[in-house]
């Protein structure tokens, strides 16, 4: 258990507290990475966007910007985001809906404010992810897919009420496809619902989005995430009407490399990565292997560090 945690307890391996930062306009919590834990199971970044709330004439505007490596995961609780990409595709995504962006070998998106939205003022409130590919699948081809709420299955557990935003849990499968053994839900728990951790999976980790929770004699509130131990039975106890989500997987044998977008098990792809986009848009027409996202015509350089 990392040092700045509490005593452990029977099912308790870590609590991570998720880390403020601003996106330009709306600022995120970030819970992984961490310097002690990368990942849990295939997942190697979270962070919950907002709550966050726009007047009229401003919005989030996300410019363009790569990936390689791994799988990003949007999922919104309140709000409208407009992605797009350089496959071409333009998808607006709204609560309970999942958008999955495989990068592979490299893609480029950009996520911004809804037209409507941003003229009339909104709110949004979500969480962004990214799930690592095995190393087999790290330079696959870039893939979109936008899966609606209605496709994911919704289902009462001990009282919660889940739906299961990818892989497989509780005996059932999301239609969402994943490429190594993960499981990815969102729950709604009403005060006093005690509700038993999935044991499917060899990495697992519950996050609070809103109320608290009790997992193994610990208190959890907003913005926290509990690590579990492997194989442990653990019970998530509402203390009051509360969010979570629940998470993990497979643990990838190969330890990842991470720099800014960029994930890769080794140094010297991601060091191509930033060649690559170093030398983005800087010849007129000319965008390398990351391709052009349509109607865009701006992207967030490389970072100096």
């Amino acid at each position: 258990m990392n040092s700045s945690s509490s005593a452990a307890s029977s099912c308790i391996l870590d609590r991570i507290a998720g880390r403020s930062r601003d996106l330009g306009g709306f600022s995120v919590k970030r819970v992984l990475p961490i310097a002690h834990r990368k990942m849990v199971g295939p997942f190697i970044f979270f962070d919950e966007m907002g709550p966050a709330s726009f007047a009229a004439g401003s919005g989030m505007d996300v410019r363009p910007h790569p990936h390689i490596g791994l799988a990003t995961v949007t999922y919104l609780f309140e709000g409208r985001i407009r992605h797009r990409d350089s496959l071409g595709t333009l998808q607006d995504i709204t609560p309970g809906d999942v958008n999955w962006m495989t990068a592979g070998r490299g893609i480029v998106h950009s996520e911004r404010t809804h037209p409507d939205d941003r003229a009339s003022g909104y709110a949004v409130h979500g969480i962004q992810s990214w799930v690592a590919l095995p190393v087999v699948d790290e330079e696959c081809a870039p893939a979109f897919v936008h899966h609606p709420a209605a496709s994911l299955p919704a289902f009462e557990q001990e009282g919660a009420s889940l739906r299961l935003i990818a892989g497989h849990a509780y005996g059932r499968c999301s239609p969402v496809e994943v490429r190594s053994p993960t499981f990815y839900l969102a729950a709604e728990l009403p005060s006093g619902i005690r509700l038993t951790m999935t044991d499917e999976h060899e990495e697992r980790a519950v996050y609070v989005v809103s109320g608290a929770v009790t997992i193994g004699g610990e208190r959890f509130e907003p913005g926290e995430l509990a690590v579990l131990v492997p194989g442990a039975e653990a019970i998530v106890v509402a203390d009051v009407e509360s969010r979570v989500m629940l998470l993990g997987g497979a643990r990838l044998p190969e330890e990842r490399q991470i720099w800014w977008n960029l994930v890769s098990t080794r140094a010297e792809r991601i060091e191509q990565g930033k060649r690559d986009w170093l030398a983005y848009g800087q010849e007129s027409g000319q965008h390398g292997p990351f391709g052009q996202v349509p109607e865009e015509h701006e992207f967030i350089p490389l970072p100096a560090n």
